[in-house]
């Protein structure tokens, strides 16, 4: 890509080999976009996220866009829903700042913060965020603060410390982005982020979650997540298993396929800093929680030296818990496996037909009422679990069989342990 020079008022001057605001524009291909430039006012901009990622050639198929008006976006969000469809929603009206969800986009617009655009981005958290492109001007970057240089240095640089005070999350979202990015974090902001740690506790817990998820999805998460314990931007924990080997490349030397590195890591590095508790504070949903409290417990329970041994030293109903527990998020355990245990259970794991590595009723606890004369209790429940447990190491198969062995059971013929 050419970059143009950039001149004394931070706007790109377009060179003979084209300006960087000119190969943004293809990249982000405003022809696609659900709602045409010529809807919005003259005074809007691009800015933030889509404008870095369209520098650095990364934008997805339907960016996240986010523009700044000089003044009513919410009303403007509800008149572009009217004229060509979607949804609007108003994210903050204080403030005024509104979405329009259309056709897979999500389209934000926000009233400008100060008496220009300059000003509006003079508060933003770091620069390769605080750029613009004019919609009227297409031929204009608007960088007062070297964002550019930064993006070609791969650097995360703050705009200033009080910048990253007015909302203290942007001390967690710059270890997220320069993960994100695969940026370094230059000396000045990494000793405001670390100085500053403390101030996160007054975030609200949604919001700091919501980074550490993005965080942990990222394609060097562990290294993120790591320097977020070694600063202190997370809540204490129980030590767990190392972050290090969390890895795209550890989950491929396994066997993962890409859909399932990608949602077998992020929840890998989710368990590796918090536990229940600590996404409790975080006011995390209940199945994110439990979901790593299981995780947690079968790695604790199973151990990091030979953990694949353990797990086949179990007895049969600890084993049954374990993919009872796991059925959805075995991949997560094994990302800790030596290579070969890790790609036997995989397999086993893949075939939904497998009993035991995606246990099932082996019959309906209503039929059982019904077939047997039994009321619901706590020995339908002994009785239930007996089956299942049959079933899945292959002793009964199908219904028929299945209530032949619960009248053993019930009548004390077959051992009840």
């Amino acid at each position: 890509m050419h970059i143009s020079s950039v001149s004394a008022d931070g706007l790109i001057v377009p060179g003979s080999g084209g300006s960087a605001a000119a190969a943004a524009w293809s990249v982000l291909r405003a022809e696609d976009w659900p709602v045409p430039l010529s809807a919005f006012p003259a005074d809007a901009a691009l800015v933030g996220g889509a404008v870095r990622d369209a520098l650095l050639n990364r934008l997805g198929p339907a960016p996240d866009l986010d523009l700044v008006v000089a003044e009513d976006a919410i009303a403007l969000c509800k008149t572009l829903s009217k004229r060509f469809g979607g949804s609007p929603v108003v994210l903050d009206a204080e403030r005024d700042i509104g979405r329009l969800v259309i056709r897979g986009w999500s389209v934000d617009l926000a009233r400008r913060e100060g008496q220009s655009l300059a000003d509006d981005l003079q508060r933003r958290d770091y620069s390769v965020n605080a750029m613009a492109l004019p919609l009227a001007q297409r031929d204009q970057l608007v960088d007062h603060h070297g964002g550019l240089e930064h993006l070609q240095r791969r650097q995360l640089v703050a705009l200033a410390e009080r910048n990253l005070l007015d909302d203290p999350l942007r001390l967690l979202r710059g270890v997220r982005l320069a993960s994100e990015l695969e940026f370094e974090l230059d000396d000045a902001t990494r000793g405001w982020i670390q100085r500053h740690r403390e101030r996160l506790s007054s975030v609200a817990g949604e919001r700091v979650l919501a980074e550490l998820e993005k965080l942990c999805q990222t394609p060097q998460g562990q290294k993120g997540l790591q320097r977020c314990l070694d600063w202190g931007l997370l809540p204490p924990c129980p030590a767990l298993a190392p972050l290090a080997p969390l890895t795209a490349e550890q989950a491929c030397s396994r066997g993962f396929s890409d859909q399932e590195c990608q949602e077998a890591l992020p929840l890998a590095r989710m368990a590796a800093v918090l536990d229940s508790p600590g996404l409790q504070q975080l006011k995390s949903s209940r199945k994110l929680q439990q979901r790593v409290q299981r995780l947690r417990h079968w790695q604790q329970r199973l151990g990091a030296q030979t953990p694949a041994e353990h797990a086949v030293a179990l007895e049969e109903a600890e084993r049954l818990q374990l993919h009872r527990d796991l059925s959805s998020d075995l991949p997560a355990l094994l990302l800790h496996w030596p290579a070969q245990a890790a790609q036997a259970w995989l397999r086993r794991w893949r075939d939904p037909e497998d009993r035991l590595f995606h246990p099932r009723p082996a019959i309906n606890g209503d039929q059982l009422q019904q077939e047997l004369g039994l009321k619901a209790s706590p020995q339908l429940g002994s009785l239930l679990q007996f089956l299942m447990l049959e079933q899945a190491f292959g002793r009964l198969d199908g219904t028929a069989e299945a209530l032949e062995r619960a009248r053993q059971w019930l009548e004390g013929g077959t051992r009840r342990g």
